[in-house]
Formats: structure tokens, sequence, C-alpha cells
């Protein structure tokens, strides 16, 4: 079955997120517990603060999309297949795609992206070529999210870094009825 943005956004209405495998076959998978990072609990370490007061990162969205989502699956192991950008790309272009990239000196040091549907926004990964790049991405994007009337951000699965900024567990079941909630809002990320 072939990769595409109608068959990536039924999936994620039902909770499923996609990886590929180290031969680039893509699968489609379901975290229990899932991860979220509840819009009003994120946290921002005084170190942070700084960086974002100072302005370090000059922080865009959707200034390039296919940058960050190659510079996410940069990386040894990744579950990032061509298959998977390509309709990731078809998301984009369908405007249910989206990216917030931090630059330093013209240069994308940083950036992360995921999928918007309905309140919801699924976060597929992030990567940071400098200090706190990511960090600051992810922060914009809670204060987007929080802007435009969000009320879920799903990070899938739990990482050490994620926890650090208030991500927290909960189970699948109400990973589920949160969704559902969330879809039948109507917001727009732009």
């Amino acid at each position: 079955m072939r990769l595409t943005p109608e068959l990536l956004v039924e999936c994620y209405r039902r909770g499923l997120f996609p990886m590929a495998d180290s031969d680039g076959r893509v699968g489609f998978y379901r975290a229990d517990p899932r991860a979220v990072l509840e819009l009003d609990a994120l946290h921002v370490s005084k170190s942070l603060r700084r960086v974002l007061r100072r302005g370090v990162y000059e922080v865009r969205v959707d200034r390039d999309f296919e940058a960050v989502i190659r510079a996410c699956a940069d990386r040894p192991e990744t579950w990032i297949s061509e298959e998977i950008i390509q309709a990731f790309l078809g998301l984009h272009a369908r405007g249910l795609a989206h990216s917030v990239e931090a630059y330093r000196q013209g240069q994308l040091t940083g950036g992360l992206y995921g999928v918007t549907l309905g309140g919801a926004f699924f976060g597929e990964s992030m990567f940071s070529r400098a200090p706190d790049a990511s960090k600051v991405c992810l922060v914009r994007l809670v204060e987007r999210l929080r802007e435009r009337g969000y009320v879920l951000l799903d990070c899938q699965v739990q990482s050490d870094h994620l926890a650090r900024m208030g991500a927290v567990e909960i189970p699948e079941a109400e990973f589920m009825r949160r969704l559902a909630g969330a879809l039948r809002l109507s917001r727009s990320f732009a």
C-alpha cells in the first residue's frame, strides 16, 4: 500500500503514527501510554528563558518545511524514509503539516514538524544543530497553539528531552478520548 497524504490523515484520526523500519517499510503504530505536552504546563528553564529573551534565534513557521523534515531524517538511525518525506510534503501542500524553524545568521539551526487536524497538533520530530534551537521552536509552537485555541499536543513517545519540557504520559484510552474532542474543533495553524 502506497503512503499518501489521505492515508496519513486517516491514520492520525485513529491515533496511529507512521514509522519506517531500516529497510524503509512504513508501518503504523500506537503508543500506550501516549506522551502529550499539556499546553499550559510547558516547562521553560531559566537558561532557555534567557535565550528566548535575547532573541538568539530567528523563528519562522513553514519557511522551509522540506529542509526541516530532511534534517530530522538526517541521523544514523531514522524512522523517516523517503516515502514518509514525500507523503508529508503532500500534507504540507494541503496545509495540514507545518514546521517551526530556528535560524541563526540566516542558517537553519533547528526545527520541528508535525500535523494539524482540528484542535490537535501531532508532533513528529525535531532536530537541533545549535544549543537550544529545537527547544526554542517547541516553546514557539506551544505559544502558537495556545493563541489559536488548540487543545492537544501529541508527542507520541516520551523522551527525556520532552519530559524536561513538561511532557507527560497518559493512557491510550484517555488520549483517544481527548483526540476525539480535539478533532471536533475547527482551528487554523496559519
